[in-house]
Parts: structure tokens; C-alpha cells; sequence
């Protein structure tokens, strides 16, 4: 079975760079010790005005794995302030 790659835009106004950055690092502290969990790296974007600022890559073992992850209650509790973001599952069908 071939692992998910959850691809995470994040809408950040201006002055709210900030904040958003500080809830990223402690909601990828959680991910880190999840099952399943294998990688992550967050992109900034450098052209100008973008509609999504942020934008998260992870990596993880499997569908199920994200799931569980994303379906305690202290994930809920870390994610119930966000800015908007728009998280989805991706396979790779192409390399």
C-alpha cells in the first residue's frame, strides 16, 4: 500500500502571519507522534499577494493513519482557533 500525501493551503491575512506559524509548529508537534505519521514541510509562497500564503506537505502511511490522528479530541482542540485552510488527501499517480 502506498502512502497519502495531505496537501494543507492556508488563507493567512496580513498580520496574522505570526499566529498562524505558531499554531502550525504546535499542531505538527502532535502529528510528529502519531502512527503513521512520516514526514512535513511547509511552503511559504514568495509571489506576490497570494491567496494562500501557506501551504503544508506531509506524508503519511496511510489514509487511516491521518484519520486517527485528526479525529482525537486534543487535534480538535489545537485546530479550533485555525486561520482557514483547506486540507485534503492526495495520492501520487504520476512520477
Amino acid at each position: 500500500m502506498s502512502s497519502v500525501i495531505l496537501i494543507n493551503p492556508f488563507e493567512v491575512l496580513s498580520g496574522q502571519e505570526e499566529q498562524a506559524l505558531e499554531q502550525w509548529e504546535r499542531v505538527a508537534e502532535y502529528m510528529r507522534r502519531q502512527p503513521g505519521y512520516i514526514s512535513t514541510r511547509l511552503h511559504r509562497a514568495i509571489t506576490p499577494e497570494p491567496k494562500f500564503l501557506f501551504v503544508n506537505v506531509a506524508e503519511w502511511d496511510s489514509e487511516e493513519a491521518f484519520f486517527q490522528a485528526t479525529g482525537t479530541l486534543e487535534f480538535q482542540e489545537l485546530t479550533r482557533d485555525a486561520v482557514p485552510h483547506y486540507p485534503a488527501l492526495y495520492e501520487v499517480i504520476r512520477r
